[in-house]
C-alpha cells in the first residue's frame, strides 16, 4: 500500500446569503474529519448542496423541513438532527418540525416516525449545537 499524501484542507466556501441568513453552527466532528481526510469530496459535496439550494424557490427553512422528511425515509439519525437544527436556525418552530416528522408516518410507518421524533427531541434538548 502506498502512503497517502497529506494535503491542506481548503477553506470552506460560504453558501449564498439569499437562502441561509441564519448563523451556521459547526458540522459534527465526524463530518469535519471526513472532509479533512478527503477535501476534494468535501468541496464537491458543498458545491452540490449550494446548487440544489439555488435550484428552486424554496427558502432555507422550507428546504430543511423537506430534508427532515428525506432523512426519516432514509433512516439517517445524524442528518435528521442536523436538519432539525438548521430548520430551527431558519425560523421553524418545534411544532413545525414535529409536523414534518409526523407527516412521514403513513409513508414510512409508525416505528420509523417515533424513532425520528426521538432523534429530534435529542436535538431540541441540545439547542443550537
Amino acid at each position: 500500500m502506498s502512503a497517502r499524501k497529506s494535503r491542506p484542507t481548503p477553506p470552506r466556501r460560504p453558501r449564498p446569503a439569499s437562502k441561509s441568513a441564519a448563523p451556521k453552527s459547526s458540522p459534527p466532528a465526524t463530518f469535519r474529519e471526513f472532509v479533512a481526510a478527503f477535501p476534494d469530496l468535501g468541496l464537491a459535496h458543498e458545491s452540490v448542496a449550494r446548487a440544489v439550494d439555488a435550484a428552486g424557490p424554496l427558502d432555507a427553512r422550507s428546504l430543511a423541513l423537506v430534508k427532515i422528511g428525506i432523512c426519516i425515509g432514509a433512516g439517517l439519525e445524524s442528518a435528521l438532527r442536523s436538519h432539525v437544527r438548521r430548520a430551527m436556525q431558519h425560523g421553524a418552530t418545534r411544532a413545525e418540525v414535529e409536523q414534518a416528522i409526523l407527516s412521514a408516518m403513513n409513508t414510512v410507518g409508525f416505528p420509523r416516525t417515533v424513532a425520528a421524533w426521538a432523534w429530534a427531541r435529542v436535538q431540541f434538548s441540545r439547542g443550537d449545537r
